[in-house]
C-alpha cells in the first residue's frame, strides 16, 4: 500500500470543510493513518514550500499557509498519491472539474482548500515534516 500527504489549508478549515475532505477520501477507499490540527509556523512553511522559494508567489504561499490552522493528514491506499490528487482536482479551481474538492469549493489558486503530495517522494518528505513515525497508525 502507498501513502500520501493531504492537508486541509486554512481556508478549508475556516469554511468547515475538513469533514468533507475526509469523507471524500474515505468514500474513495483511502484509509486515514494520521491527522492533527495545527498552526503552521513560518519555519515549517519554509521547509514545506522549499522548492518554490525563488518564485514570485513564494511570499504569498507562506503568508497564506500560516494565516490560520491547517489539518495535515496521512492517507494510505492503492496508488494513494494519484487517487488523492484526482479527488482534489486541478490546482486552479477555475480549471478543476465539478465533483472534485477544488472544483466544488476552491476560490483561487492559493485558496483551493487542500494541498496534496504530487509524487511518492514528495509524500514521504511532507509526511516526515508533519508527523513522527509514532503518530502514524
Amino acid at each position: 500500500m502507498a501513502t500520501t500527504f493531504v492537508m486541509v489549508k486554512p481556508d478549508g478549515v475556516r469554511r468547515g470543510l475538513v469533514g468533507e475532505v475526509v469523507r471524500r477520501m474515505e468514500l474513495k477507499g483511502l484509509q486515514l493513518k494520521a491527522m492533527k490540527l495545527l498552526q503552521v509556523s513560518p519555519e515549517l512553511a519554509a521547509k514545506h514550500y522549499e522548492e518554490h522559494k525563488d518564485k514570485p508567489f513564494y511570499p504569498d504561499l507562506i503568508s497564506f499557509i500560516t494565516s490560520g490552522p491547517s489539518v495535515p493528514m496521512v492517507w494510505e491506499g492503492r496508488e494513494a498519491v494519484s487517487v488523492a490528487r484526482t479527488i482534489m482536482g486541478a490546482t486552479d479551481p477555475v480549471k478543476a472539474a465539478p465533483g472534485t474538492l477544488r472544483g466544488d469549493f476552491g476560490l483561487a489558486i492559493t485558496e483551493n482548500i487542500v494541498h496534496g503530495s504530487d509524487s511518492d517522494a514528495s509524500a514521504e518528505r511532507e509526511i516526515a515534516l508533519y508527523f513522527s513515525r509514532q503518530e502514524i497508525v
